[in-house]
């Protein structure tokens, strides 16, 4: 599904409150959904979820928690529904794994930690335990209420922040804001903006921490890129904030073609573009969540001069973020201990 523009809008459009009906009707069952008690996990559990539907830079994010924690000393595992997988879990993804079985965002989080796929949620942290992992990083689950989330931090992207404020289908939030509030203990700003700048003073409002932090390319990909001509293509939430991160790496983007949030690319769409590429002399260049989701496909394997730019997740004030995670995370454990 591509996200509607008029969602973005900050003031609902007559289509938004025409919608208004079937949104409180969605947001009235996912409310009291968010509600119920969930199960604690043996481990630590860090969710990192989102507000609305779409891409705000989840996955980034949950790398650089993993990557925060096991400086620290922490063994962490990566929880994921496995969305568009076909595998229900739990399991450990392996190197054998594709898209196909266990959806893009596994793929990635796997290069960095072990990462288990389970849409039962509970079952997936009790393979987490028999791995050896001390800490579980769910990736996204903010608003499923199967776990108990000891932090659960919602990365609100800055250029866009909530949209209209409305719940699905009239706007693009997952739940009503006042259930999301009680369930997050931090909000996390990716990119400027006033859409986030409002999110953060609200987060204060409601009496939870607000971080900010941006994407940035990868240095060495985005050097080789300078200058280039390029076709981009992108099937993620946001399309247009990849365009933009390669035309501020120095590219000339001269073809963009936007697909739908973790769409599944056919043969007929690779080689379309491929040629498109060729003919116009251009390099090609998707995202990485876009080429994990090819691998396997004959044609991606024989593109060898595809190119894949990978973000990663530079934080405004790392130590008071893993401050954070730690202490929350040690209030769990000593929690625990607790008669």
């Amino acid at each position: 599904m591509r996200a509607p523009a008029f969602w973005w809008q900050a003031t609902p459009s007559s289509l938004a409150h025409l919608l208004r009906p079937a949104s409180l009707i969605y947001g009235g069952i996912a409310g009291r959904r968010m509600r119920r008690p969930g199960i604690q996990a043996e481990l630590p559990v860090i969710c990192i979820g989102n507000f609305t539907a779409g891409g705000a830079g989840k996955t980034p994010t949950a790398l650089a928690v993993a990557d925060l924690l096991g400086a620290a000393g922490e063994s962490p595992a990566f929880l994921s529904r496995g969305y568009g997988g076909k595998l229900a879990g739990p399991i450990e993804v392996a190197r054998h794994h594709t898209a196909t079985d266990v959806g893009d965002e596994p793929l990635l989080l796997a290069r960095r930690a072990r990462t288990i796929v389970s849409r039962d949620r509970p079952a997936g942290t009790r393979l987490a335990v028999e791995i050896g992992a001390t800490v579980v990083v769910m990736d996204d689950g903010l608003q499923n209420p199967s776990l108990r989330k000891d932090c659960a931090i919602a990365v609100v992207d800055g250029a866009t922040g909530i949209g209209n404020g409305l719940p699905l289908p009239s706007g693009p939030l997952r739940a009503p804001l006042a259930a999301q509030w009680r369930a997050v203990h931090a909000v996390l700003v990716i990119g400027s903006g006033t859409a986030g700048e409002a999110v953060a003073r609200e987060a204060e409002r409601y009496g939870k921490r607000a971080f900010f932090g941006r994407l940035a390319p990868d240095p060495a990909v985005a050097g080789s890129l300078r200058g280039k001509r390029v076709l981009a293509f992108a099937g993620i939430g946001r399309p247009g904030k990849f365009f933009d991160t390669l035309r501020e790496c120095g590219a000339a983007v001269e073809r963009m073609h936007a697909f739908a949030d973790h769409h599944s690319f056919r043969m007929v769409d690779l080689e379309r573009l491929r040629r498109e590429a060729r003919d116009a002399g251009l390099q090609a260049v998707t995202t990485e969540k876009d080429l994990a989701r090819m691998a396997g496909s004959h044609l991606a394997e024989r593109w060898t001069d595809l190119m894949a730019l990978p973000v990663r997740l530079t934080l405004e004030d790392e130590s008071a973020f893993r401050n954070f995670l730690l202490r929350h995370v040690e209030e769990r454990r000593i929690g625990a201990m607790s008669p």
